[in-house]
Order: structure tokens, then C-alpha cells, then sequence
């Protein structure tokens, strides 16, 4: 496999560099205006995320590939996929303008030419009692995600990163208690944005006996339905380990979460993670791919993962 770092600089960078005064053969589209920043700050920008997407090389397994995850459980990553482990996955989060922390554990990107990718954690904070999701309320949940949202705001102010927010569902959260896997869908957008473009995160959910490993699948509104299959072919690819199971729980000896099902949607536990719409993260910083959708920025980073023959 070979990266194409060319692709790098032209799809991938963050959006406060989207926003850098265009110039020359990269001129604006009659239709969109597109504010100055500093040259300092998108040439740091710059070099940031060059650093890290050649950490990344360094480390990607291509699929099929047996993947530990932390001591939990395994992924059985198909082919097709290409496995970026952390810290250089975190390191590649951070330069997207996206908090990290101990429950990172990596991401996925597509081998093809599909406009998507993935971030794996766990959260070990215990055993998640399921029976509120029988009692939760979709508007009340979309309520506190949008507050959430905002609170990761204030991270993208400090590094001259757009804010974003959530305008509503893409899917309404549902829970299946046979598999306990729980699966959401919110729709996002740069704030104060009336062009239309959406990015949405396909969150999905695996509980276990200790707490939970979260694979959430980012990409433009318009081709969630696309990828839905892959998010759900990841899913099912990852398999708790014998004693780490949901079922596995010993009410005598384990540790209870401090919070339910519901939290895992909207509550503490979607503030802490602080990883909505990365896709809106991913404008260019040239003209001719700022103008386009969330999407057309992720086309690059997806391709940066690319299998070449």
C-alpha cells in the first residue's frame, strides 16, 4: 500500500485553514466567499497534519488483520479496511481539531474509494444498565447532544477551528437488547451555516461486562445510507473476549456505571468524547474543494488510505 501524501495537503486540512485567503490558480467560485486567516496559522496547520498522516502511514494494517482491542475484545478487520492504531491515530485526531483521550483506541479508513472513517474507544467505566432505554425520550436526548456539542466548542475556538452544531437526527436512537448494541445518528453542520451541507456521525455501540467499545462512522449526510452497511460489517466484526462479555457480569463483584444507556446518546458521556462531525473539520483549505460539500474534504483523507495496485 502507498499513501498518496499529494492528496494530503489538498483534502484534509482543517477548516480554519479552509478558510485562508484564496490566491492565484486557486481562486474562489463565483458563488462562495471564502475569509482570510493567517498564513502563520494554516501553515502550522499544515505541518501538523502532514506530521501525523505520516504517523499514520507508519503504522496502518491493512485487512484482513486480527486487531486487539485494549483487553477487551477483537476485531476482525475484512478486507477492504485499513487499521490505524493509536497514539499516531490520536495524533491524527488532534490535528483535525478533535479531542482525544485514554479511551481512544483507533480508526478506520476504507481501502477504497469510499468517503468515510471510523473511530474505535472504549470507555471502561463499568457495567451500563439498559433499562432505560425503554423509557427515553429522542427530543429530550437531541436536547443535551446539542449542548454537549457546544461545550466541544470551545476546544475549536482555542485552535481557530469553526464551531459546529447539531441540527437533529439522522436516526433516532435505537437499542437491541438481544445483542446489546445500541446505534444513533446525528446530523451536524458548520454553525451558522445556510449552504446546506451536512456531515453526520453513525454511531454505533457495543456493551460489555466492563463498560463499552464505541465504533462511530463519520461522513457527509447525503451518503450515510451508503455506508450503513460498513459501519454495521465493523460492528459485527468486533467480539467481546470470554469474561469481558455483557453477559459476563457478576452484579456481586463488577462495577456499575454511574449513568445509563440514555448517557451514552446525549448525557455526561457524549461531552466527554467530543468527537461530533470531524467531517466538517475536513474543508480545504483551497478553493476548488472548499466549495464542495464535507464530503469532497473527506474524499481526501479516505484516500490517503487507499490500496494502489
Amino acid at each position: 500500500m502507498r499513501i498518496q501524501t499529494a492528496r494530503l495537503t489538498a483534502g484534509v486540512l482543517l477548516a480554519c485553514a479552509a478558510f485562508a485567503a484564496s490566491t492565484g490558480s486557486h481562486a474562489a467560485s463565483p458563488t462562495t466567499s471564502i475569509p482570510s486567516a493567517p498564513a502563520s496559522t494554516a501553515s502550522s496547520l499544515e505541518a501538523e497534519q502532514d506530521a501525523a498522516f505520516k504517523a499514520a502511514k507508519a503504522v496502518q494494517k491493512l485487512g484482513p488483520a486480527d486487531i486487539v482491542l485494549r483487553d477487551q475484545a477483537h476485531l476482525q478487520l475484512p478486507a477492504g479496511y485499513v487499521w490505524v492504531p493509536t497514539p499516531a491515530a490520536a495524533q491524527l485526531m488532534r490535528s483535525m481539531g478533535n479531542r482525544t483521550d485514554d479511551t481512544f483506541i483507533g480508526a478506520i479508513f476504507p481501502a477504497d474509494d469510499a468517503d468515510w472513517m471510523a473511530v474505535v474507544k472504549f470507555v471502561k467505566e463499568g457495567y451500563i444498565k439498559d433499562d432505560d432505554a425503554k423509557d427515553w425520550n429522542a427530543d429530550d436526548l437531541l436536547k443535551s447532544l446539542k449542548e454537549g456539542t457546544e461545550a466541544a466548542n470551545e476546544e475549536r475556538a482555542k485552535r481557530g477551528i469553526p464551531a459546529i452544531e447539531v441540527t437533529g437526527w439522522a436516526q433516532k436512537p435505537q437499542y437491541e437488547a438481544s445483542s446489546h448494541r445500541l446505534v444513533w445518528s446525528a446530523l451536524s453542520k458548520r454553525k451558522g451555516s445556510t449552504d446546506g451541507n451536512q456531515g453526520v456521525n453513525y454511531n454505533t455501540y457495543a456493551l460489555g461486562r466492563e463498560g463499552y467499545l464505541s465504533l462511530n462512522l463519520i461522513t457527509n449526510a447525503k451518503d450515510l445510507d451508503k455506508y450503513k452497511p460498513d459501519a454495521s460489517k465493523l460492528l459485527a466484526a468486533i467480539q467481546y473476549d470470554d469474561g469481558k462479555k455483557y453477559a459476563d457480569f457478576n452484579s456481586s463483584t463488577d462495577k456499575v456505571a454511574a449513568y445509563g444507556l440514555a448517557a451514552l446518546v446525549a448525557g455526561a458521556a457524549a461531552k466527554k468524547l467530543g468527537i461530533f462531525a470531524i467531517v466538517l473539520a475536513f474543508l480545504a483549505k483551497f478553493a476548488k474543494v472548499a466549495v464542495v460539500a464535507g464530503g469532497a474534504a473527506l474524499w481526501g483523507i479516505a484516500k490517503l488510505f487507499k490500496r494502489n495496485s
